[in-house]
């Protein structure tokens, strides 16, 4: 089909950026008749400020960055809006070898258990502030990203203050490797393959995962503004078609080695295709001689990865909330809620008879088991997606979670 619209989309160099990049690759966006430029940034800060200035019309985003942006957190903020979602999970938590062998003096391992290594983490604090050693510096992507909140999640779940206990500092995915080496930084949170370089270049140690922490949860969104997506629904609906087939062919195993190879290019990744196939199998290289299967640890497809729950919104809502990054209120509430567009979503794969949630909100946290759900036209499973300490969020009762919150 001839190219009936230009696009430029930017994107950075992490593995969940494969759907994009496939979509292109592999001509799902010719077949929807889109001529799509993808380009390389090098930080989420330049992404922020390409979007907002007109250089993109879309971009690979973190799940948290539209929501910042029209609670207007961030510089150059505009409205932005959230249609589709690029997949679940894909991130771990790394830490310095000198870190790690402390840990494991204390408890951690054998492999990537958020609740035992957490605990182990909680004792090396404690250890080194009675012993009067500098506070140990975690590294993150952005202030408003799931890395962040992830981890702040998990540090405060295992009893280890965020905001008091540990220095909280922003990194560029490339650059963590290096930082964890030269000690700039004790640990870094990160999407993959940024972990498994750090490893595999023998400067770190996975400590656990957001699969672990979170199963089953947002990661990154196609961001794009408000603006873009009210005069140009035609181009927008016939992207998010070429994406969702784009996840299709993605989640197949039949089509994990040639996605690895894809991937590994020196446009997009420029690392080892061996080096990626443990991010799609779950199968990971944790450091010092230990592995881990991690399940769905990094999901393109299935469990609904592609659509923009509004409940995924609501969570990180209120994570910012938590954390003194806003104020709330039920305005600033439904704002965050609506950045995520399931009814953008619905209209644009309506077309394709893909089975979709019948709701834009569900409760997070509370199935156990893979459970099927009413879906339009085919069949859809969700979960489990439990959190590792148990605790649930009902958006529905927002109020009563941010009380609840500490």
């Amino acid at each position: 089909m001839a190219a009936t619209a230009d696009i430029t989309l930017g994107y950075m160099p992490l593995f969940d950026s494969a759907v994009l990049i496939a979509a292109v690759e592999k001509g799902f966006a010719g077949d929807e008749g889109l001529s799509v430029q993808l380009v390389r940034e090098t930080s989420w800060a330049n992404i922020r400020d390409r979007i907002a200035v007109g250089h993109f019309q879309a971009a690979h985003m973190l799940a948290p960055m539209p929501i910042a942006s029209n609670l207007g957190l961030t510089p150059l903020s505009l409205e932005l809006v959230a249609p589709f979602a690029l997949g679940l999970g894909g991130n771990a938590v790394t830490v310095s070898r000198d870190l790690w062998a402390r840990m494991a003096a204390d408890g951690a391992g054998p492999g990537a258990d958020p609740s035992s290594n957490g605990a182990s983490l909680k004792r090396v604090v404690e250890s080194r502030h009675r012993s009067g050693e500098p506070l140990l510096r975690f590294a993150v992507v952005h202030p408003f990203s799931g890395h962040n909140y992830e981890l702040r999640y998990w540090l405060a779940a295992c009893g280890i203050d965020p905001e008091k206990s540990v220095e909280i500092v922003v990194v560029p995915p490339p650059l963590m490797a290096d930082a964890l080496s030269t000690g700039a930084i004790d640990g870094f949170c990160a999407g993959e393959p940024w972990n498994s370089v750090a490893v595999a270049a023998g400067a770190g140690r996975i400590a656990t995962t957001k699969a672990s922490i979170w199963r089953l949860s947002p990661e990154k969104v196609l961001g794009v503004s408000a603006r873009f997506a009210s005069e140009n629904r035609p181009t927008l609906d016939a992207l998010l078609r070429a994406l969702y087939r784009s996840s299709i062919w993605c989640g197949d195993r039949a089509n994990h080695g040639e996605l690895a190879a894809l991937m590994s290019a020196p446009s997009h990744l420029g690392l080892p295709r061996e080096a990626l196939m443990p991010i799609l199998t779950g199968q990971l290289t944790l450091g010092d001689g230990a592995a881990d299967e991690i399940p769905e640890f990094f999901v393109p497809h299935a469990k609904a990865a592609s659509f923009p729950w509004q409940s995924h919104a609501l969570w990180f809502y209120s994570q910012m909330v938590r954390w003194g990054h806003v104020q709330h209120s039920p305005a600033q509430a439904e704002r965050a809620r609506n950045t995520y567009r399931p009814d953008i979503y619905r209209q644009a794969l309506k077309p394709l008879a893909a089975p979709m949630p019948g709701a834009n909100m569900k409760v997070e946290g509370a199935l156990t088991v893979a459970a099927p759900v009413g879906a339009s036209e085919k069949g859809l499973v969700l979960g489990p997606d439990g959190f590792f300490d148990g605790r649930i969020f009902d958006p529905d009762r927002l109020d009563d979670y941010l009380a609840s919150q500490n």
